[in-house]
């Protein structure tokens, strides 16, 4: 398999995000999202202008993995939290984490993982959360594998649809 090559993305990135995180988005949902609304969705919440501003946010960083040809396969981004719980000042939230279909079940995903939690410390964090969708099985026991539990709920809105997410914690 091709390796993947890691590193902290910048703002020359923002298009290879733009496109990356839309394919993986759709790819998540297509089977069962409206797509009207997956659409839209993608269009603002995954567009250049999007990761311009994340890229730009001193509090955001986003981790990248490319193939050694720098096509963009993977990407987490860790974001003060954004979650209707209650947070401490040493939490920081995952807010995506994403890998193509072709590069899962090799380790790329345990790899990228690592990364997030190695940087997640660095940062003086002590505790993980992210949301994650109830009828993604496979991300649910990825997240269970890597020490995260549930601690709530949210609604994750999808250009005007509401869905259902879990919120989970890990301790670092």
């Amino acid at each position: 398999m091709t390796p993947i090559l890691w590193r902290r993305a910048g703002p020359k990135d923002a298009a290879a995000l733009s496109v990356l995180g839309g394919a993986t988005f759709l790819a998540s949902f297509a089977h069962d999202h409206p797509g009207e609304a997956l659409i839209a969705h993608i269009r603002d919440a995954h567009g250049p202008a999007y990761y311009e501003a994340a890229l730009a946010d001193p509090a955001c960083t986003i981790l990248i993995g490319e193939t050694p040809l720098r096509a963009p396969v993977a990407y987490a981004m860790l974001t003060p939290p954004d979650l209707p719980t209650e947070t401490c000042a040493d939490d920081i939230e995952l807010k995506r984490i994403y890998l193509l279909g072709g590069w899962q079940g090799a380790g790329h995903g345990d790899a990228l993982m690592q990364r997030v939690v190695d940087e997640a410390k660095a940062q003086g964090a002590a505790r993980l959360l992210l949301a994650v969708y109830p009828q993604n099985d496979r991300a649910k026991r990825f997240y269970a594998r890597h020490g995260f539990a549930e601690i709530g709920e949210t609604l994750f809105m999808v250009a005007g649809v509401p869905f259902r997410d879990l919120i989970y914690a890990s301790d670092l």
